[in-house]
């Protein structure tokens, strides 16, 4: 057995993009693998999510806090071999059907039934909040791409944006724990909000057209953004899911517009495509064919409510799975510094959502 190492933990970190890191990996003989092999990571991932989606539903816990949270608790699973690929296929594959079946949450007409007011209120606050982390980042030592991350994930829909940027973004420039943690602070910030803005609305006076607003404009995850202004009226509601979905609409421009900064600022070598990064991703692509779709034909109530079920639970394996992935001593090293880029956009985008429902709608 002279020459023979035991593999650690260390070589086999994996992240969203599915890759297995050995030494020996590019000797290996190609050769076709049966699928059984991700039952073992598959299982695992699918029973903590199971227990993620009990908690929300029993004791009111976010669900996608709840599966980054159990995904963390199990991590030391990721020491097993057997449970590679089945995780990873789980991250990788997982994010981006997610993120394509939101597609059938919006239209077209949707976006431009908000008008041009909330629409100019609503770039205001997404543009907060990118500056202020991209700020934050810079003053607490860290790369623009981490602001990046932090303040597109706040200006778009939280977790599932996060998800779309890092697959852009690369983990050549941040790594598994900086994302991991990203998601943690994205989804605690997202239920603090949930509790908070609502009273927030009605302290202020605000109208059902201004909560609303507020709401949609500046809460992170989609269901807890709608569920927030329905807790104030239905009409604040029906505001917020207008404003909510806008954002959501916006995932592609934005991630596109993440791969042009990524290619300007960090070129690839002439003929290097290991790390080259198209400017629209696949499941972007495909996230923009079914809004068009909606948008063109009316499909029944069902479709949307069954795919956006499918969604929430894709994206809760993907998280999961992400979060059984990353090392916690890794996520102690990182200090406080590592979650002030999320801070930043969380107030900067309920500061200036504050102001622009209060002074102009």
């Amino acid at each position: 057995m002279i020459g023979k190492q035991r593999p650690d933990f260390d070589a086999y970190a994996g992240d969203l993009f599915g890759e297995i890191m050995l030494a020996d990996a590019a000797a290996a003989p190609a050769a076709r693998q049966p699928l059984s092999r991700f039952v073992p990571g598959l299982a695992i991932c699918a029973i903590a999510s199971a227990a993620a989606a009990w908690l929300s539903q029993n004791y009111g816990v976010p669900v996608i806090l709840a599966g980054l949270l159990i995904g963390l608790a199990l991590n030391f699973a990721a020491g097993d071999p057997r449970t590679h690929e089945g995780l990873d296929a789980t991250s990788r594959h997982g994010l981006r059907a997610g993120i394509v079946l939101l597609g059938l949450q919006v239209t077209a007409m949707q976006v431009a039934a908000m008008g041009a007011v909330p629409f100019a209120g609503l770039a205001l606050v997404m543009g907060a909040a990118l500056i202020a982390a991209l700020l934050a980042a810079r003053v607490t030592g860290q790369s623009a791409a981490v602001g990046l991350l932090a303040g597109g994930s706040t200006a778009i829909c939280g977790a599932s944006a996060a998800l779309a940027l890092y697959g852009v973004i690369g983990r050549e420039r941040i790594d598994q724990a900086q994302f991991t943690l990203t998601l943690v602070i994205l989804a605690a910030a997202s239920a603090i909000a949930l509790t908070t803005y609502p009273a927030l609305t009605q302290m202020l006076g605000f109208s059902d057209a201004q909560a609303g607003f507020l709401v949609g404009a500046s809460i992170h995850d989609v269901a807890q953004a709608i569920g927030a202004g329905f807790a104030v009226s239905d009409t604040a509601g029906a505001q917020a899911t207008v404003v909510k979905l806008t954002r959501v609409a916006l995932l592609a421009p934005l991630v596109t517009l993440a791969a042009l900064w990524i290619a300007r600022a960090h070129p690839v070598a002439a003929g290097d495509t290991a790390t080259r990064v198209p400017l629209l991703p696949g499941f972007i692509l495909a996230f923009l064919a079914l809004v068009g779709v909606n948008s063109l034909i009316a499909l029944p109530p069902a479709v949307a409510a069954n795919a956006l079920i499918a969604s929430k639970a894709l994206l809760l394996l993907a998280v999961t799975a992400t979060a059984m992935r990353t090392r916690t001593d890794l996520l102690l090293d990182l200090g406080w510094r590592a979650v002030m880029p999320v801070l930043a956009a969380t107030i900067a985008s309920l500061g200036v959502a504050l102001a622009f429902a209060r002074w102009v709608i």
